[in-house]
């Protein structure tokens, strides 16, 4: 970079500001958020974040699949854009920062830019992806995926909700369904500001995350079926219980990622038991194992043997048992070239930090895949994430947001 630009810091006092400000769309009931994707609550936090981007002499494009982009012109116009953010939607008991943090600090880069007067050969443009969480519609990550190519557009349409709603239908009702088609714009470079989600930083007492690298992951959905009994009059050695097979398997997951310690991860966060009466022994239950790693390898070696051991379980206990594979990808490496723009930002700016392995799925995830990608991490409170306590500190959102400002201007170059 520059010299001219060896001290550029972003407002933090109005990152903050605007952090809360959106954190007033969508309140949870124990001060978190619950803004999900494609509720009237999301559609506002949209038009809020539009209103902001406008105020930055922005222009908006939209998506068929209801991606945003604001845009602040560079000095070429056939230089390719960089690109910079997360999402604005959050889990039913979600955290404040948890995807906002990403897109309101891409926000304030614009507004920098705009304070110090600063222009840059290469646009910058800040996205706020639909549907990241996958929390109302399975899977997560869905809109960056149709971008990335890795899923269909029309079969993304026609997820659905609990209630029998299709993404469709909800993006065109909310009134955020785009004309533009979905992955034809081209990128010099993604950046991906995020808290951990994690308890790494915070223990290590690091400012700065540097993540060179995404855990892949494996769904697989498995029912277990007995025989529904009362629980009053079946003897011990003649029932079916489909809820003791579902305990030996949880105890077999648990097992099979600690043998693979200390990346590799596993646990069924998703059970639903049925009759689900207390006096009904269960006659089948359904649960969903997440197995996680860095390394391929031994991800298919977890899921293999999970498979293996859950079957030989069922069977000694006369239970049937089926599996279904609903969701996953590949680890991820991110861009070295990204990455290492990343770490020198921490490093002109005097921050501490170390590598991080994201243990969490995100947009930058799937758009490594069409363009040079990188993230950059900031502690959260106690590593805890996806839950209305999850809490950051004014001056972590401020550190995440300078690397990332200066990690983005290396990238755009400054046009003296």
């Amino acid at each position: 970079m520059a010299a001219a630009g060896e001290n550029l810091k972003i407002n933090a006092e109005r990152l903050w500001d605007s952090l809360m400000e959106m954190a007033k769309i969508g309140p949870g009931v124990a001060g978190g958020n619950n803004r999900q994707t494609l509720t009237d609550e999301d559609a506002e936090g949209r038009m809020l974040f539009q209103s902001w981007c406008k105020e930055a002499g922005c222009s908006m494009g939209l998506d068929q699949m209801g991606n945003m982009f604001a845009r602040r012109e560079g000095t070429d116009p056939d230089a390719l854009p960089v690109y910079v953010g997360s999402h604005l939607d959050t889990q039913p008991t979600g955290g404040k920062y948890d995807g906002v943090l990403g897109v309101l600090g891409g926000l304030e880069i614009l507004r920098s830019l705009n304070d110090l007067g600063i222009k840059t050969r290469h646009p910058v443009i800040v996205t706020n992806w639909t549907n990241e969480e996958g929390t109302r519609f399975a899977p997560a990550m869905l809109a960056s995926g149709v971008f990335a190519g890795l899923h269909d557009q029309d079969w993304a349409y026609g997820r659905v909700d609990a209630k029998g709603k299709t993404f469709g239908d909800e993006l065109t009702r909310i009134g955020w369904r785009g004309d533009e088609p979905v992955g034809q714009r081209k990128m010099k470079a993604f950046f991906e500001l995020h808290i951990e989600q994690g308890p790494i930083l915070e223990a290590e007492g690091k400012d700065i995350g540097v993540v060179t690298h995404g855990q892949g992951l494996s769904w697989t959905e498995v029912t277990i079926t007995g025989k529904d009994a009362h629980t009053g009059s079946t003897p011990m050695p003649m029932r079916k219980d489909a809820g003791l097979g579902l305990a030996h398997c949880l105890e077999l997951v648990n097992q099979i990622a600690l043998s693979h310690a200390p990346h590799a991860v596993g646990a069924a966060g998703h059970i639903d038991v049925f009759p689900n009466s207390r006096n009904v022994i269960p006659g089948k239950v359904v649960f969903t194992v997440d197995f996680r790693s860095p390394d391929l390898a031994v991800i298919e070696d977890m899921e293999t043997r999970f498979k293996a051991g859950a079957q030989a379980i069922c069977d000694e206990m006369g239970l049937g048992v089926t599996f279904e594979k609903t969701g996953g990808f590949d680890p991820v490496t991110f861009d070295e070239g990204c990455v290492s723009a990343v770490r020198r930002a921490a490093e002109r700016l005097g921050y501490s930090h170390m590598n991080l392995i994201s243990g969490a799925g995100h947009d930058a995830c799937w758009i490594n895949r069409v363009a040079p990608t990188a993230m950059v991490m900031c502690p959260c409170v106690g590593g805890l994430s996806h839950n209305e306590a999850e809490e950051i500190t004014k001056d972590w959102a401020a550190a995440g947001a300078n690397v990332l400002f200066h990690a983005v201007v290396e990238t755009a170059g400054i046009v003296e």
